[in-house]
Formats: structure tokens, C-alpha cells, sequence
């Protein structure tokens, strides 16, 4: 039977012990694993009598693998029979191992207890941004921009929003510099994608000139080298192709939509803006609230808590960028962090999350919510919807009564609960902006 005792700061010891009888079946069952490990003359490798290796080699020789095979269940149970939310790995404390057997102590980390303050009938501002017929051009305009073509041009200077093909070599103090050349390279004038200064310099010059232009790399620059240095670049332009936007008709709109007529596309797409700006604004509203009722409760959070959601967002963080074609060490190579320094950067938002986890999971105890049959198949279907699949797969995977999935409907339900009964209030002119 584990004696459990409440420690500070969210610790829990769990003091164990095991008779020597059941120690002594782990010692087998460890000399058993090992015993091609041991050597003693006389007798083959592996065939060491268990009596000889302990003569030899002293019984803690097998220690360890027999205390993992005596603490691992041991733990386990302890965890379940006392209900305990363990968050971290447990820290082990052998006192003893003798003739009476082992004791021993395992040090864990559990949720901390949570004190709710007001969490019914809190304030949270509440804005939708207003769709106009400007946003709805603007849409319109993008598609447009989607659909442009480039034509070569001949009889002018380069201009900005013409596309460029160059060549093009840097130095630093008369000497050429590292990643500073291309060849052939596509550049948009206008797009800032270079130094700045860089693409004004090559408006103004036609194809087949060559020239030298001057610029100073910005204090944040991501090679240490380079930052604020001045420095000159040879350029010489081949080419330069014109955008041609496409005429804004209902030939344009047949082209690009299922629509046969510019209103219609325009009515589509303020129906799309309208639900996409409702969404945002339920959303922002929900997280100010989950926000407020929050900041109203009382929470030690453990370190290892903020640590753990660190490691969950960089692993998101990761495979959003992995997505997108870029290696989480190129983006710190190139963002100049080390990854000491990108994770620090994630605590201030983990703790926020930690804490709203934990928050919403005491409420929803508070309010017995509970994810019912209906709920759990119905979030089956849905899941089934969005992997397409069907949902015997889906039952197959993760079990009839998955724990996480009904984690993941009580939740829900108790972010939906405090939003219902939040009070929405105007918000200030700065957290429109921020909208």
C-alpha cells in the first residue's frame, strides 16, 4: 500500500516498498537479462550460476534492472488507486534494501489546485469588423493580381511592380561577401524582399545596362557580419516583364469562379467576409473570456507545466514550418536565435495556455459537465468527416470510450458555457486596432 504525502509547490511523494521475497524474484529475473554480461572462469559467457555472479560481481550488480522491474508496476498502481495527474517523470529515492527488502520514495509533479474566482457572468469586449464594399474590392483586386500575367518590355527604364531578371554581386569594403551573388535572378520591384534602398536603386535602368548601386544592411540583419555595414552591389539587368492585370468583367469572373456575373461573385464574397468576420469576432470574444475567468482564479503552475507546453508548441511550431518547406534550423540560422532563445519566447504564451487549461478543466469539474454518448459519437462523425474516413476506423484507433476525445467535448462545452453567460462589452479603440 503507497502512503501518498502532499509536498510544496504541487509535488506529491509516493513511499513504497516491496518484501524481500519479491525482491529476490527481481533479482532472478534481472540476472536473467544480463547474465551473457558476466564472465567467471570455468564457465561459458552466460552460463554463470545466479550464486557465482552475486559472488563475484556483489548483488547490486543487478540492481537496477530489478528495482525498474519492482518500482514500474508499484508506480503505476499508486498513480491509478490514488487518482493522482501526474505531469512530470517521477524522481526515485531508494532508502533502503536489506534483508527485509526495498523501500523507497518516487517524487512526481502533479496539476496544482485550482481556486476559481467569478467565472459566470464575466466582461469581455466583443467587435466585429464591418464589411464594406471596399473589402469586397479588395478581395476582387487580390483575385486579379492571382490572375496577371507578365509581358516583356523593351522601350522603358525599369519602374516599380516590374519583375526584373538580374545578375548581381555584393562587397563589403572592396571584397565580395558571402551569399551576396546571383545569377538570373527574379526580382519585383517594389516587393522589399531585398536590402532596403536595394530595388529604388534599380528602378530607372534599362535592360542590358550595368551599374553599380549602394546600400547600408539593416541593424538586425540575420548575418552578424553584415549588420548596419555599408555596402556596394554590381547589377546588371536582362530583363524586365510588365504585369498585366486582366480587365474586371463578367468574362474575367466566368474565367476565374463558378459565377457567370461580377455582382454575383460580389455578393459571394461579402457572404464569405460576413461569416469569416463573425467567426473571428465569436473567437476573439471566447478567448478574452476563457481570458477573464482566468485572470479571476488562483494557480501555482509548476515549471515543468510551462516547460512541457513549451516543448508541444515548438514541436508545432516545427511542423507548421516543415509544411511549408522550412527546417526549424534554417529559421534559426536566419532569425539569428539560438533554440534557448526560441523556446524562451514561447513561455509568456504557454503560460497563458497552461493556466486556461487548467481553469477550464476546474470549472467544468465544478459544473460535473460531462461528454455524453450523442456528444462522443457525434464528435466521432466529425472527426471521421475531416480524416475521411468512417467512424468504425476511427473507434477501432482510439477505443469505444477514448479519454482524450471526452477531455476534448467536456472542454468545449465549458468554453461554450462561459461565453453564453459572459457579458460582452464595447471594446476600447487600441483592442479594435488589435482585432
Amino acid at each position: 500500500m503507497a502512503q501518498i504525502e502532499k509536498l510544496e509547490h504541487s509535488k506529491v511523494a509516493i513511499k513504497l516498498e516491496c518484501g524481500r521475497e519479491e525482491f529476490d524474484k527481481a533479482l532472478q529475473s534481472s540476472y536473467k537479462k544480463n547474465r551473457n554480461r558476466f564472465q567467471v572462469p570455468g564457465f561459458r559467457k552466460g552460463k554463470v550460476p545466479y550464486q557465482l555472479v552475486v559472488k563475484y560481481y556483489g548483488e547490486g550488480v543487478l540492481y537496477e534492472d530489478a528495482i525498474d522491474e519492482v518500482v514500474n508496476p508499484a508506480y503505476q498502481a499508486a498513480v491509478k488507486e490514488n487518482e493522482l495527474q501526474v505531469v512530470s517523470r517521477p524522481e526515485l529515492d531508494v532508502e533502503s534494501i536489506d534483508e527485509n527488502g526495498m523501500k523507497y520514495t518516487l517524487t512526481v509533479t502533479v496539476k496544482p489546485e485550482v481556486k476559481l474566482g467569478k467565472y459566470e457572468g464575466v466582461e469581455a469586449p466583443y467587435f466585429k469588423r464591418e464589411i464594406t464594399d471596399e473589402t469586397v474590392n479588395a478581395d476582387i483586386e487580390a483575385m486579379r493580381r492571382r490572375n496577371s500575367t507578365l509581358e516583356n518590355v523593351e522601350d522603358r527604364p525599369a519602374q516599380e511592380g516590374d519583375t526584373v531578371v538580374i545578375d548581381y554581386e555584393g562587397f563589403k569594403d572592396g571584397v565580395a561577401f558571402e551569399g551576396g551573388k546571383g545569377e538570373n535572378y527574379s526580382l519585383k520591384l517594389g516587393s522589399k524582399s531585398f536590402i532596403p534602398g536595394f530595388e529604388d536603386q534599380v528602378a530607372g535602368h534599362s535592360i542590358g545596362e550595368e551599374f553599380t548601386i549602394e546600400v547600408t544592411f539593416p541593424e538586425d540583419y540575420h548575418a552578424e557580419d553584415l549588420k548596419g555595414a555599408a555596402a556596394t552591389f554590381n547589377v546588371k539587368i536582362h530583363n524586365i516583364k510588365e504585369e498585366k492585370v486582366p480587365e474586371l468583367d463578367d468574362e474575367f469572373v466566368k474565367d476565374v469562379s463558378e459565377f457567370d456575373t461580377l455582382d454575383e461573385l460580389k455578393a459571394d464574397i461579402r457572404k464569405s467576409q460576413e461569416e469569416a468576420a463573425e467567426n473571428e469576432a465569436k473567437n476573439a470574444f471566447i478567448n478574452a473570456v476563457v481570458g477573464a475567468v482566468a485572470e479571476n482564479a488562483e494557480v501555482e503552475i509548476p515549471d515543468v507545466m510551462i516547460d512541457n507546453e513549451v516543448e508541444n508548441m515548438a514541436d508545432e511550431q516545427a511542423s507548421r514550418m516543415s509544411q511549408q518547406g522550412i527546417g526549424l534550423d534554417m529559421y534559426l540560422q536566419y532569425t539569428g536565435q539560438s533554440m534557448d532563445d526560441f523556446k524562451a519566447g514561447m513561455k509568456p504564451m504557454a503560460l497563458i495556455r497552461v493556466k486556461s487549461n487548467l481553469v477550464i478543466e476546474a470549472v467544468a469539474k465544478e459544473l460535473k459537465m460531462e461528454a455524453t454518448s450523442e456528444e462522443y459519437e457525434k464528435e466521432l462523425e466529425d472527426m471521421a468527416k475531416a480524416y475521411n474516413t468512417d467512424v468504425e476506423n476511427l473507434k477501432k484507433a482510439f477505443g469505444e470510450e477514448n479519454p482524450y476525445i471526452k477531455e476534448t467535448i467536456v472542454s468545449r462545452k465549458t468554453v461554450e458555457y462561459l461565453a453564453d453567460k459572459a457579458v460582452k462589452t464595447e471594446p476600447k479603440e487600441e483592442e479594435k486596432s488589435e482585432e
